[in-house]
């Protein structure tokens, strides 16, 4: 029997699972299988770049359920997020930064809001805007996320007496229907999934970024800033990016004041990336890798993941029976 939940009621979807808005990692494929399965598929606008948005955003429109867009709030402008409300997408997730800007015109157009937080303060602004959706994010999620946030665990059911009755998705260390059961009984209405849709067949993940979350293990992910200094990436430092290993971090941990003052070392950055001596991306991998083996078609994976948080509620009420 599918699971139902206030989230899954509200966007008249099958399955509690949202794919992330990663970067340029989910795109319209992506983001359309997702929501095709009976999940809340989310396109990653990232920093919009409105040539990749053009192409992606008419894929995701495509989809036969029920779809959205998210942007990082520090990098947005309301040019764009009109734009993009010109597709009508569902929902629009805004992360990371100040959210106050564009909330008006999301409620105009009609498309649902969704706010990601990653500490109480966030939470309570969120509240407040209104949002239809309040994502708690974990540090250990991959990707960018608080320099020193809470981790999923404490900080779901935090969140989710901070805000109720606005349905609450959990992310950051989800990566197979164990976790999304475990933050169901934390009170959430649904999980927010990244790294493991980055390991699919429709993700836009390079084929040696899956192979390496594919191989990696939590142990090798750290949070830094290192990586977003040495690209030139304009990220404020408040937010690190959870990382597989890499090169330029081993040199630079810890020095980033002085990586960010080196004009050489940044240029060293580049030329290396250039010669094909590191790799273009920092491979951006959540904590929950060790759990991710293959590369599934997406649909596979929302059903599974539906599946195996069934069985895993089911083995917990069967607990208490009796």
């Amino acid at each position: 029997m599918p699971l139902r939940t206030a989230f899954t009621e509200l966007f008249a979807i099958q399955h509690p699972i949202a794919l992330a808005p990663m970067g340029e990692g989910a795109g319209g494929a992506l983001t359309a299988a997702v929501s095709n399965a009976g999940g809340l598929g989310l396109l990653g606008g990232g920093n919009p770049n409105r040539e990749w948005l053009a192409h992606e955003l008419p894929i995701a429109a495509g989809a036969s359920g029920a779809w959205g867009v998210g942007f990082q709030s520090w990098a947005l402008d309301a040019g764009t997020v009109e734009w993009a409300l010109e597709h009508r997408p569902r929902a629009m997730m805004l992360s990371f930064g100040d959210p106050r800007p564009f909330t008006e015109l999301v409620r105009q157009s009609g498309a649902l809001l969704i706010i990601q937080v990653t500490d109480l303060d966030e939470a309570r602004q969120a509240v407040d805007l209104g949002a239809d959706v309040i994502v708690a994010q974990g540090t250990e999620a991959g990707g960018h996320g608080a320099k020193r946030g809470w981790s999923t665990l404490p900080f779901v059911p935090a969140v989710v007496d901070l805000a109720a009755p606005i349905p609450v998705l959990a992310a950051g260390g989800i990566a197979d229907g164990r976790g999304v059961a475990a933050v169901l009984t934390l009170g959430s209405a649904g999980a927010l999934v990244g790294t493991r849709f980055l390991a699919t067949a429709e993700s836009l993940a390079s084929a040696a970024a899956k192979k390496a979350i594919i191989e990696g293990g939590g142990e090798d992910t750290e949070r830094n800033n290192v990586l977003d200094i040495a690209r030139g990436s304009r990220w404020p430092r408040q937010y690190t990016a959870r990382t597989l290993g890499h090169p330029f971090l081993d040199a630079w941990r810890g020095r980033e004041d002085e990586l960010d003052a080196s004009i050489e070392a940044k240029n060293a950055y580049r030329d290396e990336v250039a010669r094909g001596e590191l790799p273009p991306q920092p491979v951006w991998a959540s904590q929950a890798i060790d759990l991710i083996t293959d590369l599934p078609p997406a649909a596979d994976l929302v059903e599974t993941l539906a599946a195996q948080a069934e069985d895993a509620l089911a083995r917990a009420a069967a607990l208490t029976a009796g």
